[in-house]
């Protein structure tokens, strides 16, 4: 070693440099582990990366990328992610270049093995130290799989829909709290005649005659089966419809769906049966209908003839014998005149409609028609009525045919008792009763004949089903009697024991704010 390197100034230049070195060496390993770790996590990010030059070509490029695409050295990016031989038209990477602002979009196309992915897509641009753009990086999430759920859903979506539209009965959207019509199928202009532009802009409750509004506001939130509700159509006629609700969801809200069911035709249908069963009703009462109405006119008939009488031999009529000839004559075209306008208004034809009934009036009513004939035949009708009775919706005219239907099958059934043994007269009965519990007004028809077999019990209301003998019935009156009693919402059974018993339930409505509740 020389002289001059034994020096401190060499010494200490010797130390500084090996120092400097150490920290070099130091650095330079920190950063070669700082820049392994960049790449081990651009390696590892679970989206895909790439870095692309001004042509488009891939600099770089995470596994990811490399696992999904297989890429070639030096190929540009429309080639490696969608096999074309040129740029897509609209590029988020180019867009980059231009502004120097990250951009996104969503793009498709197929991977190694050829199946189609789906991405979003969003660039940055990288910069140099003078801020030039030297690159841009583009990431890549795979939304393949929502994409695939998507196309599913839109998939699933359109057939319910197209089942929708192919209901053959009129469906509504309704929002629940306003009735508005939010949206409906095809089958609404097909019935209705609106279409669905004019009807969506429209409250349901239009729908409804304007007296019958604030009723039908209520029960359609409050019931699940509407039946023979009367609707407008576009051009102003009416249609009879069941009306069934449901809560559902649409488009994130709660709403009620509800089913119309064009019932108009069937109803027109059972009316024209409820016309004939009427006229043969009234055929078999003829003969209680003559007995009425001759006691009145035997009764006008003798005091005419009284009058006649003295007119004829010109003796004085004394004012009081005159006034009670009067009255007796006035008094029995009355009761003839009722029993006339009776039979006009049982016979003729109604409109469908329900109105408050007192039963008590109704079944006295009925028996009007037949109280001659059971008086001869030895009948004797027993009245068991409840007073204070609550009122029902019905319509009187139907609701005493059922009635009627009843009186008439308690008497057939006696007189083929009577028929069979020797019975004396008098000991045959007929109770009518009738109570209330509260929620339900109930009548009875209980007869004294011989009662129905068990084995038929469950067939008694069925069409043209009879028990009687040949020719003696048409099997229609119970049939119709329990139709007209489960149009009002009630309930018929019968029970059978010595002699028949048929036992009628009826809804007691609900008063609320003045309108009637069922």
């Amino acid at each position: 070693m020389g002289k001059d390197d034994q020096s401190p100034e060499n010494g200490h230049a010797s130390l500084a440099d090996r120092g400097r070195n150490e920290v070099l060496t130091v650095t330079r390993a920190e950063l070669d582990k700082s820049v392994d770790e960049y790449q081990m996590l651009f390696d590892l990010v679970p989206c895909i990366i790439t870095v692309q030059d001004r042509n488009y070509r891939l600099v770089r490029y995470n596994r990811e990328f490399a696992d999904k695409f297989d890429p070639k050295p030096g190929d540009y990016c429309y080639q490696a992610y969608k096999g074309l031989s040129e740029k897509c038209p609209i590029c988020p990477v180019e867009k980059t270049f231009e502004d120097g602002n990250s951009h996104w979009s969503e793009e498709s196309g197929p991977d190694k093995d050829g199946v189609t992915r789906h991405w979003v897509v969003k660039t940055c641009p990288i910069k140099n130290s003078e801020g030039e753009i030297v690159a841009v990086m583009e990431m890549n999430l795979d939304i393949t799989h929502r994409k695939e759920l998507e196309e599913k859903l839109r998939i699933s979506e359109m057939k319910y829909y197209s089942i929708f539209n192919n209901i053959p009965n009129p469906v509504f959207v309704l929002d629940i709290d306003t009735l508005a019509i939010l949206d409906c199928n095809e089958s609404v202009e097909k019935v209705y005649g609106y279409s669905k532009e004019d009807v969506t802009r429209k409250s349901f409750l239009d729908m409804f005659n304007e007296e019958d509004i604030d009723y039908y506001a209520l029960k359609l939130r409050t019931s699940a089966f509407l039946g023979q509700a009367k609707h407008k159509t576009q051009d102003g006629g009416r249609l009879y419809v069941n009306i069934r609700t449901s809560p559902s969801e649409y488009n994130g809200q709660r709403v009620l769906l509800v089913t119309t069911s064009d019932i108009t035709k069937r109803l027109e249908t059972e009316q024209q049966l409820l016309q004939a069963s009427k006229m043969a009703t009234l055929g078999e009462m003829a003969t209680g209908v003559a007995h009425e109405l001759n006691q009145p006119l035997a009764v006008m008939e003798s005091a005419s003839g009284f009058l006649l009488r003295k007119l004829k031999k010109k003796e004085n009529i004394e004012d009081e014998h005159l006034q009670i000839m009067a009255e007796k004559i006035t008094t029995n075209v009355d009761r003839a005149t009722k029993i006339i306008n009776h039979l006009r208004e049982f016979g003729r034809k109604k409109d469908t409609g329900l109105e408050k009934v007192q039963v008590n009036d109704l079944l006295k009513r009925a028996n009007e028609f037949l109280s001659q004939q059971l008086k001869v035949r030895g009948i004797e009708v027993v009245w068991q009525l409840a007073e204070d009775l609550p009122l029902i919706l019905a319509d009187p005219v139907s609701l005493e045919q059922v009635f009627l239907n009843l009186l008439l099958n308690a008497r057939d059934a006696i007189e083929e008792k009577q028929s069979t043994a020797l019975i004396k007269k008098g000991f045959e009965k007929i109770t009518l009763r009738t109570s209330s519990d509260g929620d339900k007004v109930t009548v009875e028809v209980v007869d004294t004949g011989e009662g129905i077999p068990k084995d038929q019990l469950d067939k008694i209301f069925e069409p043209f089903y009879t028990t009687k003998s040949i020719g003696k019935g048409t099997g229609l009156g119970l049939s119709i009697s329990y139709g007209i009693i489960k149009d009002f919402g009630g309930n018929i059974q019968v029970k059978s024991g010595k002699g028949a018993r048929f036992i009628i339930d009826f809804p007691i409505p609900v008063v609320k704010n003045a309108k009637v509740l069922v």
